[in-house]
């Protein structure tokens, strides 16, 4: 199992990848049959997640997201491809492979009787850590629960079970931490909570890999995002990447009078709206951009009084990405 060492602001792992990913997938397929009929859940998948980062793994209700995790987690078989988890290859050393992840599922699977400290004792035991090995007081602290410790789990709220699970997940220390839909059905403050505690283990660390619908939070979150929809990977870049490369960009201009008739036709692909006395441009930004635009309105003779742009976000390239076709 790789060594884990808490100090006060980080973890030391034994047993690096020297390739500097805590996770490699290659070529990684998973086929079920059903009535005689095949159904490609994953189609050659390729992700790499770099050691450290928090990694954001998006996609619509099915695309195949939980298979993948599943497949991590050693409950699905693959078809076919390659696996590495922290350099352990999860069909010649599974069970290694198994102990260098940790999984948060989207289940609340706490026993209601048990407070959070015997919850934590109790799977340390159960993942063979002995007792005098144990950091049960180190999770308790990241994930702010020290004050709960004691307490019956059936009377913490649902964002306080949230970051138990996460403790839960690390206590045989993994250097990689799953989180599956973390924040679903937690409102806006207990989210907060929880990330600021997931922030603490990966400054401490720990690589994170995270999949939720809730995009503008991957967005802030993530330093790095695969997309995978219909079993395949759209795309898979740094999210400043990500937002670039895709999707429109819109700058607004503020003109001094309403306009009395539409615009010739120079603008080829772009798109405008109309609004009193502002205009909107949405333009691709590989084949245009603003300032001729706003060139171009000058020499129509229009008076800008005011000039904003916007950049797409993550939702927007997310629904191009994953819209049926």
């Amino acid at each position: 199992m790789a060594a884990i060492q808490h100090t006060k602001t980080n973890v030391t792992f034994s047993n690096s990848p020297n390739t500097g990913f805590a996770i490699e997938a290659k070529a990684v397929n998973k086929i079920y049959v059903s009535d005689n009929k095949p159904n490609h859940a994953l189609k050659s998948i390729n992700v790499k997640v770099p050691q450290g980062s928090i990694f954001g793994l998006l996609g619509p209700n099915g695309a195949g997201k939980s298979t993948f995790i599943n497949i991590m987690a050693g409950t699905v078989v693959k078809t076919s491809g390659q696996i590495k988890i922290w350099g352990t290859d999860i069909d010649t050393e599974p069970r290694q492979a198994r102990a260098n992840i940790g999984i948060v599922p989207q289940e609340l699977n706490i026993d209601a009787f048990f407070t959070p400290r015997e919850t934590l004792d109790m799977m340390a035991g159960l993942f063979g850590v002995p007792r005098t090995e144990r950091q049960t007081n180190e999770l308790l602290e990241i994930v702010g629960l020290t004050d709960q410790a004691n307490i019956y789990s059936r009377q913490l709220s649902g964002g306080m079970r949230r970051r138990l699970l996460v403790a839960k997940a690390m206590v045989h220390s993994p250097p990689i931490l799953v989180l599956d839909e973390p924040t679903a059905g937690v409102d806006v403050s207990l989210r907060q909570k929880l990330w600021d505690s997931i922030r603490a283990l990966n400054q401490a660390g720990v690589t994170i890999v995270l999949t939720t619908h809730y995009l503008e939070e991957a967005q802030n979150l993530c330093d790095r995002i695969a997309i995978i929809n219909k079993g395949e990977i759209v795309a898979s870049e740094t999210t400043t990447q990500l937002l670039k490369s895709t999707g429109k960009k819109t700058v607004h201009l503020n003109i001094a009078d309403t306009l009395k008739s539409p615009l010739p036709n120079i603008f080829d692909g772009v798109e405008i709206e109309y609004s009193d006395t502002q205009l909107s441009f949405h333009y691709d930004p590989r084949s245009r951009n603003a300032i001729d635009i706003i060139n171009q309105v000058y020499d129509l003779g229009i008076r800008i009084i005011d000039i904003k742009t916007t950049e797409p976000d993550l939702e927007e390239i997310f629904i191009h990405l994953t819209k049926e076709i």
